[in-house]
């Protein structure tokens, strides 16, 4: 029977491609009556629902094949587009994209924070999740009941997942922001242009904060996530103080506070491998051979998105709690300097999805040891790992300097745990972040 359902599946594949559609409809409904594993079941799925017109029996065809196979890519793509999460138009073939144009300038839109009582002002108050007026203290928002949980004050909610192979379709998730942006002051009608890497400016005439509607700009993936400052800049000199070794002076500039781009993917599927087993059988050494497979399933493995301070980052994240971000909302912004990302989310997914595999080696390595005396060596395949879906998250960070003989010792204070780490570097390796806050 598993030759004959196949068999009926290949028949129907040569009557579509001869747009015999009724012939290939009869043969793959006869398949799906006779299938008997998976895999068949979800080609003839497939193949139907590409001939079906009514739209709520293609959306249950393509469930079906999700449900056998969560990672076809095709029905995947065909399901967004049906439930209208994906344009038709807005897909693309990555092996032609054409090149970005460096300099444009394009209209921008932006969101201005006023205090409604009096006109004023207001900022994020570093305190987890509360917009704060400069003038008359009134605060909007509160901060959560629990100090480890943190944007509770905007009623956001919990950051959503977004389906990685539905980006993958669209230029947004190839490619890194380019275009300058252009905006007017609300408050005072002066204009700006954001360079390609920022999405949050105060303006230099009435100190008004702003943050890019990134929503509407169509180059780039807007931040799902962001995980607020909890603490301000007093307590990260104080931190910084402690932190510095005895031999050193301590003479730190005074730290600035900015939210970096962070990608985060889920992971799942298997792992085969074959491992070589050398066991004793009499007098003689015979090998035999292992083939099995292990799962994989990994959440939110972070990749900087960020190349100004992507060593430093890439040294800090482990100790930022990526699981307590909240939805992403402009007001966490404002009047705080934020980067968009320049490593694009498809050549992030290629690095987690080779730390992914990295990890897996190394436990299935343990694991062979730990389970057969006689194991020497084994070999893997990555062919059916997949990343599931992403998140772009926004982290606070306080970065600052101190020197070191000829060079400057970059440091980063995480704001969220207070965790400290620094790295050598050139002199002046923060040049670009002095240019944020001029």
């Amino acid at each position: 029977m598993s030759d004959y359902d196949k068999d009926l599946v290949d028949s129907a594949v040569i009557h579509l491609k001869a747009k015999e559609f009724d012939s290939a409809r009869r043969f793959l409904e006869r398949a799906l009556d006779v299938a008997d594993d998976p895999d068949t079941r979800a080609r003839a799925s497939w193949h139907l629902s590409q001939i079906t017109d009514d739209p709520a029996r293609k959306r249950s065809l393509l469930e079906d094949v999700l449900s056998y196979d969560r990672n076809h890519a095709e029905a995947r793509r065909a399901l967004a587009i049906l439930l209208g999460k994906l344009k038709p138009e807005d897909v693309i073939d990555p092996d032609k994209l054409a090149p970005q144009p460096e300099g444009e300038v394009t209209a921008a839109r932006a969101d201005r924070f006023t205090c409604p009582n009096c006109g004023a002002r207001m900022v994020f108050a570093p305190d987890g999740g509360a917009l704060l007026c400069e003038n008359c203290g009134y605060r909007e928002g509160q901060k959560a009941a629990d100090p480890g949980q943190f944007g509770g004050g905007f009623g956001g909610g919990s950051p959503e997942e977004q389906d990685f192979i539905v980006a993958m379709a669209t230029a947004a998730g190839h490619r890194k922001p380019v275009a300058m942006h252009a905006f007017t002051c609300r408050g005072c009608g002066a204009n700006f242009i954001l360079p390609p890497e920022v999405i949050s400016a105060t303006c230099s005439y009435c100190g008004t904060p702003h943050v890019l509607d990134v929503k509407a700009a169509r180059e780039l993936l807007p931040p799902d996530a962001v995980i607020p400052f909890a603490f301000g800049q007093q307590r990260a000199e104080r931190i910084l103080s402690d932190w510095a070794p005895p031999a050193k002076d301590g003479n730190f500039s005074p730290p600035r506070g900015i939210y970096l781009p962070v990608w985060t993917f889920d992971l799942n599927g298997e792992i085969p491998y074959t491992a070589e087993i050398k066991v004793k059988d009499g007098n003689q050494t015979v090998v035999r051979y292992i083939h099995d497979t292990y799962p994989v399933l990994y959440n939110d493995v972070a990749v900087p998105a960020s190349r100004k301070s992507e060593a430093l980052l890439r040294a800090a994240l482990p100790a930022y709690r990526i699981g307590d971000a909240a939805a992403y909302d402009p007001r966490y912004l404002a009047d705080w300097p934020a980067e968009v990302y320049e490593i694009s989310m498809s050549d992030a997914s290629l690095e987690a999805r080779a730390r992914s595999v990295r990890r897996m080696q190394r436990q299935i390595g343990e694991y062979l040891q730990t389970a057969y005396d006689g194991f020497s060596t084994f070999t893997t395949s990555s062919a059916i790992l997949s990343a599931e879906s992403f998140k772009l998250v926004l982290v606070p960070a306080w970065i600052t300097t101190y020197p070191t003989g000829a060079q400057l010792r970059q440091v980063l204070v995480d704001g969220q745990t207070g965790s400290v780490h620094g790295e050598d570097a050139p002199k002046g390796p923060f040049d670009w972040l002095g240019k944020l806050f001029s």
